[in-house]
C-alpha cells in the first residue's frame, strides 16, 4: 500500500510539474521578439525543458570554434520516448544502414535553425516551437507526437548568431528604430552570417570542412530523418518562401520527394492564407547543389526543405519598401507557423513518409536509375589523397572497398573519353547499389542534366576533379567483395645521422610538415628541378633538410623524425650531397625556404568568405601563424615587417596611387604579393604592375561585336524573362581542364594539367614579363557546369594563375580562387606554393 501511494504521489507530482513548464517568455523574463536572445540563454531554456519534461532529451553533440555548445533536443510522446532507441534503429534498418527488421513505424522530423547567424529569428522561434511541443494544453501537438518524433537543433551556428545579437544589442536604439538607414540595420564586416572562420555553413553539408558541420553530420547519420527543415531569412523586403522549390531539381530526386514538397507547401499556404500573409513558392531556391541543408538531406532520402522569411538586418523592427513595419515578433511567428504546419502534415502522412523512405533506399540498393553504376578510383593515386578521400567517404556513410580484377570500359576522368582499362584488386570501388547511392551520383557523375541554368549556386563540384584523381565511371555494377585496405608504404631505411633528410612534396600534408619544421626553427631547402639519388627520382619541390645549417640544434635528428612520425610522412635519407643527376644539394638550384612572415588583408573591402578561406587554411590546415591586417589600418602599417601579403577576393578602394606605390616598393625590395580573384582588379593596368586587361584591337572588336549581337538578342526578350538577360555573360561554378606548367614553383606537386573550378568571369591577358603558369587556351568549354556562351568566349587565351618577377620580389596573380569553400583539394597546393615555394 505504501509503495502504491509513493508511486501515485510521484506521478501526481510529475503531472503537476509538467503542467507548470515555463514558456520562453516566463523563463527569459521578456516576451519573445522584444530582444535578441543570446545563445547561452537558449541553451539554458532547452536544458530546462529537458529537466521539466519526461519526454524530452537534450544533448550536446559538438562545440564551435569559439567553444559554444552545439545541442539538439528530441521531443516524443511518452510511448515513443520509451521506444526511442528502437525507433532510431528501425529507421536506420529501413535505410539499409543497420541490421535487423523494423518493428515500429514512426516518422522523424528534424528542424535546423540559424545556420546563418544574422538570419536571426529562427533561434527565437525554436524556443516557441519546443514549448508548444511539450505544452500539456496543446492537444494538437500531443496528437502529432503519437506517430512523429521531432528533433530540434536550435542553432547550427552559435558563433555567428551571437556575433549578430551582440552587435544589435549593443548598437540598437531604444526604442528600436525602424529606419532602414539606422546603424542597427547596417551590420559591420564580417557580419554574422558565417561561423568563426567566416564559412557559410549552409554550403558545407557535403564538404564538412568546419567543426560544426563535422559534428552535425555524425549526429544526422544516427537518425536519418524522413523530413528535414532548414530555417533561413532573406532580405526584409521579401515576404516568405516555402516549398515547393524552384527548378533545377537534380534527376536523382524521387517523385515522392517532389510530391510531398507540394503537400507541405499547400499546408503552409492554408495557414498563411488564413492570416493574409504574403508568400511565394517555386522561385529562387532550387534543389541542385548537394551541400545545402535541404539538398544534402534530400539526396540522403529525406524531404529536404528550406524556409525563408524576409528579415536579414531587420533588427527588432524595420520599415519595408511597402511602408509596412516588420517586427521580430512577426518573423518568428511566421517560422513558428510553418514549423507547426510541417509537423502536422508530416504526422498526417507519417505512415506514407516511412513507407516511401523505405522504398527510396530499396531502390538505391536494388535498382538505382543513374547511368553510371560504379566509380573506380585507381590505387596508384597519391596515398594522401586516398586517405583524405576515404575518410571523407566514411564520414558520409558511403560504402567502398575492393572488387575482382577484370577488364572494363569506362569514362576516363583524366582524358574525358571512354577508354578500356583493367580494374585492379587494389583499386577502390564505389558503386551506387548502396544506401547513399543517389548522393554518390550527385558527387561523382561526369556530367549532370541542368533543367534550368538560372540557379542559386554553383553548378559543378565533382569530387574526382577536386582531388585530380585517376578514376573511371562505368555503366555496370562492380561489386565490392572485400573492405578497403590502405596500401602500406614500404618502410624506409633511415640511416643514423644522415647528410640530409628528404621528403616528397606532393600533398597538403607535405606542406604541413614544411610548416612544422619551419616553426621549430629547422632550415629546409627545396629542389627546383628533378634529381636522382640512390636510383630514386625525386621531383621538383622535394624538401631537403640538410645537417648543414642545422648543426646548432641539439635535438635536430629527433625533431625531424618526430615531426615526420606525427604527420605520417615517409622519411628518405641521403648520406651525400652529391646526386647522380640534377643539382647537388649545395647548388643554387637547391634553395633555402625562408619562413614567411605573412599578413592577410581583412575588412569591409574584403570578401569575408574569401578571407575566411585563407584564415582557415593557415590555422586549421597547415597550422602556420599569420597576422590579419584590417583594410582600415593597412595604410598605416609597416609593411616591411612582413614578407608575404595575401589580398583575398574583394572590392578594394584602399589601393589608391600612393598605396599602390608603397606596395610596389615593398615587392621590389623582396616582398611577395598574392592576389585572389577580384582582388586582381585593384592592380590591373596600374603603374608598376604587369597585369593587363585585353587590349588587342582585333580581340576587343570581336568581343564588342559579340556583345552587341547578344544585346540585340536580349533586347527582344520578353519582360518575364528579364532574369535571364545576363545568363550568356555568367558562369555559375564550372570546371575547366587547364594546362599547367608544373616546372614552375607555383605548380610544384601537381601534374601537367589542372582542373579549375571557375566561379567568376574575370579575364586578363597573359603576362608579358612573367610566368603564365595556368591559362585558358583557345576555345574551351567546361567539363561540367554552366558557363554562358559569351562568358566562355571572353575567357579564351586568358590568364588563370601567373607570377610576375619584380625586383627582388614576386606578384602572384590567382584569377580563380584555389581555396573556394576549402573543398577544392588540388587548389590548396597552388595556394600553398604561392606562399611557401614561389620566390624562395
Amino acid at each position: 500500500m505504501n509503495k502504491f501511494l509513493s508511486v501515485a504521489f510521484s506521478l501526481l507530482s510529475f503531472f503537476s510539474f509538467s503542467q507548470s513548464i515555463q514558456s520562453p517568455s516566463e523563463f527569459l523574463g521578456y516576451e519573445l521578439g522584444d530582444r535578441f536572445t543570446r545563445h547561452h540563454r537558449v541553451v539554458e531554456y532547452f536544458k530546462y525543458v529537458d529537466e521539466a519534461s519526461a519526454n524530452v532529451q537534450t544533448q550536446q553533440y559538438g562545440e564551435t570554434y569559439e567553444h559554444r555548445p552545439l545541442i539538439y533536443t528530441i521531443v516524443a510522446s511518452a510511448e515513443n520516448f520509451k521506444n526511442l532507441e528502437q525507433i532510431r534503429l528501425d529507421n536506420l534498418r529501413r535505410a539499409g544502414m543497420a541490421e535487423g527488421t523494423p518493428t515500429t513505424k514512426v516518422a522523424i522530423v528534424w528542424m535546423s535553425f540559424n545556420v546563418h547567424g544574422n538570419e536571426a529569428n529562427s533561434m527565437e522561434a525554436a524556443m516557441k516551437i519546443l514549448y508548444e511541443l511539450v505544452n500539456p494544453a496543446n492537444t494538437k501537438t500531443k496528437e502529432w507526437l503519437k506517430n512523429t518524433v521531432v528533433i530540434l537543433d536550435p542553432c547550427i551556428n552559435p558563433d555567428g548568431r551571437d556575433r549578430y545579437a551582440n552587435f544589435y544589442n549593443q548598437y540598437g536604439n531604444n526604442p528600436p528604430n525602424a529606419d532602414p538607414q539606422a546603424r542597427e540595420h547596417v551590420e559591420p564586416w564580417p557580419r554574422g552570417r558565417a561561423n568563426h572562420y567566416l564559412f557559410d555553413l549552409n554550403r558545407d553539408w557535403a564538404w564538412i570542412t568546419q567543426t560544426e558541420s563535422q559534428a552535425r553530420i555524425k549526429l544526422y547519420h544516427q537518425w536519418m530523418p524522413q523530413v528535414h527543415v532548414d530555417y533561413h531569412e532573406q532580405g526584409y523586403n521579401s515576404p516568405y518562401y516555402f516549398a515547393p522549390a524552384a527548378e533545377p531539381y537534380h534527376d536523382v530526386i524521387s517523385n515522392w520527394q517532389r510530391e510531398f514538397q507540394k503537400s507541405i507547401g499547400q499546408n503552409n499556404a492554408k495557414y498563411f492564407d488564413e492570416q493574409g500573409w504574403l508568400y511565394f513558392t517555386k522561385e529562387r531556391f532550387d534543389l541542385y547543389y548537394p551541400s545545402y541543408g535541404d539538398t544534402y538531406p534530400t539526396y540522403s532520402g529525406a524531404i529536404g526543405i528550406t524556409y525563408e522569411k524576409g528579415g536579414i538586418n531587420a533588427g527588432l523592427v524595420v520599415t519595408t519598401n511597402e511602408g509596412e513595419p516588420l517586427t521580430l515578433k512577426h518573423r518568428l511567428t511566421h517560422h513558428f507557423t510553418t514549423a507547426m504546419s510541417t509537423i502536422e502534415i508530416s504526422s498526417a502522412n507519417a505512415t506514407r513518409l516511412v513507407d516511401e523512405f523505405e522504398k527510396y533506399f530499396k531502390e538505391n540498393l536494388n535498382a538505382p536509375a543513374a547511368p553510371y553504376k560504379s566509380y573506380i578510383i585507381r590505387a596508384d593515386n597519391h596515398p594522401d589523397k586516398l586517405k583524405k578521400l576515404t575518410t571523407w567517404l566514411a564520414s558520409h556513410h558511403i560504402q567502398f572497398g575492393h572488387g575482382v580484377a577484370k577488364p572494363l570500359r569506362g569514362f576516363d576522368y583524366q582524358a574525358q573519353s571512354v577508354n578500356a582499362f583493367s580494374l585492379s584488386s587494389d583499386d577502390i570501388v564505389i558503386n551506387i547499389y548502396q544506401p547513399k547511392g543517389r548522393l554518390v551520383t550527385t558527387l561523382f557523375e561526369p556530367s549532370s542534366r541542368l533543367t534550368d541554368s538560372l540557379t542559386y549556386d554553383i553548378t559543378a563540384w565533382n569530387v574526382i576533379y577536386s582531388y585530380d584523381l585517376k578514376a573511371y565511371a562505368v555503366n555496370e555494377k562492380i561489386s565490392v567483395i572485400k573492405p578497403y585496405q590502405k596500401k602500406q608504404p614500404a618502410e624506409a631505411v633511415i640511416a643514423p645521422k644522415p647528410y640530409a633528410y628528404l621528403f616528397a612534396y606532393k600533398s597538403l600534408q607535405d606542406v604541413e610538415l614544411l610548416a612544422a619544421l619551419m616553426k621549430r626553427g629547422i632550415k629546409v631547402r627545396k629542389a627546383t628541378s628533378t634529381f636522382k639519388l640512390n636510383n630514386q627520382t625525386l621531383e621538383p619541390g622535394t624538401l631537403i633538410v640538410t645537417r648543414y645549417g642545422n648543426e646548432a640544434k641539439p635535438d635536430f635528428d629527433n625533431a625531424v623524425l618526430t615531426l615526420a612520425q606525427q604527420l605520417n610522412r615517409t622519411v628518405f635519407t641521403a648520406n651525400t650531397g652529391l646526386v647522380s643527376s640534377g643539382a647537388d644539394f649545395g647548388s643554387s638550384d637547391v634553395a633555402i625556404i625562408k619562413p614567411p612572415k605573412i599578413a592577410v588583408l581583412g575588412g569591409d573591402q574584403t570578401s569575408s568568405l574569401s578571407h575566411g578561406e585563407v584564415w582557415h587554411f593557415f590555422e586549421q590546415q597547415v597550422h602556420y601563424p599569420i597576422s590579419i591586417i584590417g583594410t582600415d589600418q593597412f595604410k598605416n602599417i609597416d609593411l616591411w615587417q612582413y614578407t608575404v601579403l595575401v589580398v583575398p577576393d574583394g572590392n578594394y578602394k584602399l589601393f589608391d596611387e600612393g598605396t599602390l606605390s608603397m606596395v610596389e616598393r615593398w615587392v621590389t625590395d623582396g616582398g611577395k604579393l598574392i592576389t585572389i580573384a577580384n582582388a586582381n582588379s585593384a592592380f590591373v593596368d596600374k603603374k608598376g604592375f604587369g597585369l593587363k586587361e585585353f587590349a588587342n584591337e582585333d580581340a576587343r572588336k570581336k568581343i564588342e561585336k559579340e556583345e552587341r549581337e547578344a544585346n540585340e538578342k536580349n533586347a527582344l526578350l520578353k519582360y518575364q524573362d528579364a532574369e535571364r538577360r545576363n545568363l550568356s555573360n555568367s558562369i555559375f561554378g564550372a570546371i575547366y581542364k587547364l594546362p599547367i606548367d608544373n616546372t614552375h614553383p607555383l605548380a610544384f606537386g601537381l601534374g601537367s594539367q589542372y582542373f579549375s573550378l571557375r566561379t567568376n568571369t574575370l579575364r586578363f591577358r597573359y603576362l608579358e614579363k612573367g610566368w603564365n603558369v595556368a591559362t585558358m587556351r583557345g576555345k574551351q568549354k567546361p567539363l561540367i557546369g554552366f558557363a554562358g556562351m559569351q562568358a566562355n568566349k571572353a575567357l579564351e587565351n586568358s590568364l588563370v594563375f601567373g607570377v610576375e618577377d619584380k625586383g627582388k620580389g614576386k606578384v602572384v596573380y590567382l584569377v580563380d580562387n584555389p581555396l573556394f569553400r576549402a573543398f577544392w583539394e588540388n587548389g590548396k597546393m597552388v595556394f600553398a606554393n604561392a606562399v611557401f615555394m614561389v620566390g624562395n
